[in-house]
């Protein structure tokens, strides 16, 4: 599965013909535009089989990420863990509260003392995962760890886990070069 989901990367998201501008304002000839990959029908397949397996053994209530990178990744878990009898809800975190409605920025199935794992489909610098992790933990809820389709091996990781949380990643960038 790991070998066929890297396949599908490199056909579809991983571009190293130019410079690209990433999230974090640095420049990079390596970008991974993972989103082709994750709303894939048989990448989110994959995707969620493989985090669903890294899940065992983790309690968890409910899994989540920033929209918009992990919309598709939380949906195929929540997805496959109700085909496979082990249901997990999944939430997503806005970059920024509603004005209207309910104004949540979490949104979906989460709740006060959820244990939770945040995803996101690339970490660079890990900035974006610990800012949802602060907004779950306002919300009342425990971040168990964090969990990537790719770590960029910038810094990301170091990041969250001096911020104290588990973090593991299907591939590296080093895994797709």
């Amino acid at each position: 599965m790991k070998k066929r989901l890297k396949e599908i990367l490199l056909e579809l998201s991983v571009l190293t013909n130019r410079e690209f501008t990433l999230a974090s304002g640095k420049k990079s000839n390596f970008y991974v535009d993972a989103r082709i990959t994750t709303l894939h029908p048989e990448g989110a397949f994959l995707i969620g089989k493989l985090f669903l397996d890294m899940l065992e053994g983790i309690e968890v209530n409910s899994i989540g990420g920033y929209s918009i990178g992990a919309d598709p990744i939380v949906s195929s878990i929540s997805v496959r863990s109700f085909i496979e009898k082990k249901p997990i809800p999944a939430f997503i975190i806005r970059k920024q509260e509603k004005t209207y409605g309910t104004g949540k920025i979490i949104e979906g199935n989460f709740k006060k003392g959820d244990k939770v794992i945040i995803f996101d489909d690339v970490v660079t610098s890990g900035g974006s995962i610990l800012k949802g992790a602060a907004e779950v933990e306002k919300a009342g809820g425990s971040v168990m760890g964090v969990m990537a389709v790719i770590d960029r091996e910038e810094g990301g990781r170091e990041m969250i886990e001096t911020a104290g949380y588990p973090f593991t990643s299907i591939f590296t960038k080093s895994d797709l070069l």
